[in-house]
């Protein structure tokens, strides 16, 4: 069902615009990835106690973390490790604290923190299954922290 007129919103980011009712009336109310690991108790104890990760949900077979504005789901079980195409992208408030931490709790550390052409300082981990995990800080002078309100 297509939303009402009244309940049409659009958010304008430059000259595109994205909104309801632009996509054939398509609505996504919520998203997550979901990871199938080799081996799910590994996985899950690193997102929840080595990474530290709230927990969302916990349900048979499955558990959901809060990632900031996102979510990660550990269920079931997969037999082959992620794609080099795929990647985690989380960002933390801190990635000196991050890495200090990290290292405390013996996380190697698969690429040291370092500022990238772009403006965001990224250091690279992996889970459990080798899926690449980006840490990234936004510096305060970073266009993202900016208003780009005119």
């Amino acid at each position: 069902m297509v939303p009402s007129s009244s309940w049409r919103r659009s958010v304008r980011i430059g000259r595109v615009g994205i909104g309801w009712g632009m996509l054939g009336g398509m609505e996504f109310l919520s998203s997550r990835v979901i990871l199938r690991a080799r081996e799910p108790e590994r996985t899950l104890a690193f997102y929840r106690d080595t990474l530290g990760l709230a927990v969302y949900r916990e349900f048979p077979g499955g558990t959901v973390f809060f990632t900031g504005n996102g979510l990660i789901e550990v269920s079931g079980h997969g037999s082959g490790g992620p794609g080099e195409g795929v990647v985690l992208w989380l960002q933390v408030r801190d990635l000196a604290e991050t890495a200090r931490v990290l290292e405390q709790r013996n996380v190697e550390i698969v690429r040291e923190a370092r500022q990238e052409p772009w403006g965001l300082l990224e250091m690279w981990i992996a889970d459990p299954d080798g899926l690449r995990i980006v840490l990234v800080e936004i510096p305060s002078e970073h266009p993202l922290r900016k208003d780009q309100r005119n």
